[in-house]
């Protein structure tokens, strides 16, 4: 049975975490700032740090939600895909350009946040990365039978990094030259190359 403290704490805790989704969402990440948090939140400075080691813990517990909201509209996504490997990998990355348009700060938040050099990312972190990686593997396990693990998984990383490259620079057209409406189309020439190479 909770005490109270552990109550009244676990409240602050998820209070604060919708605060700063709030302003993560329509502000970005740099405007995560404790005495606005606090001052919405209801409570001191201090009590923000009771509950969160610093604001990047505070942003970690964000991004875990973030991270948990896009993996089920990847699996959504491809829940409704054809049964072709290819097509299957076009969807997923379509939904992926679709959750990052349609949430932008908050996708920028989950690869924006600062860590310290050598620092390892948060397990829950690396768990929705695997699962992301994991609906991008089956379908090249499909499309490469012949690779082993370590290809398997380093060509995951790679086309992930290249569809999270396009969407990125996409949603940038003065970087990128590229209108957004573009980018699905964009998105599903280099799949069909990519899945056509040997």
């Amino acid at each position: 049975m909770a005490t109270k403290t552990e109550i009244r704490r676990q409240e602050l805790r998820d209070k604060l975490i919708l605060i700063a989704e709030r302003t993560i969402a329509h502000d970005g990440l740099s405007a995560l700032r404790a005495r606005d948090l606090a001052k919405d939140a209801g409570c001191a400075v201090g009590a923000i740090y009771n509950v969160f080691g610093d604001l990047t813990d505070l942003a970690l517990a964000v991004n875990a939600r973030t991270f948990h909201r896009l993996g089920a509209d990847v699996a959504e996504a491809l829940a409704d895909a054809p049964e072709d490997p290819v097509e299957q990998l076009i969807v997923m990355a379509q939904a992926y350009h679709a959750f990052a348009a349609g949430n932008h700060l908050s996708w920028r938040a989950l690869f924006d946040i600062e860590r310290a050099p050598g620092e390892a990312a948060p397990d829950w972190y690396l768990q929705e990365m695997g699962q992301l990686f994991t609906y991008i593997s089956d379908p090249l396990a499909v499309i490469f039978p012949g690779r082993d693990a370590e290809e398997l998984a380093l060509l995951t990383r790679a086309l992930f990094s290249s569809v999270h490259g396009i969407v990125l620079l996409g949603l940038d057209e003065a970087s990128a030259g590229v209108s957004t409406e573009y980018i699905d189309r964009m998105i599903a020439l280099v799949l069909r190359q990519f899945a056509a190479s040997p």
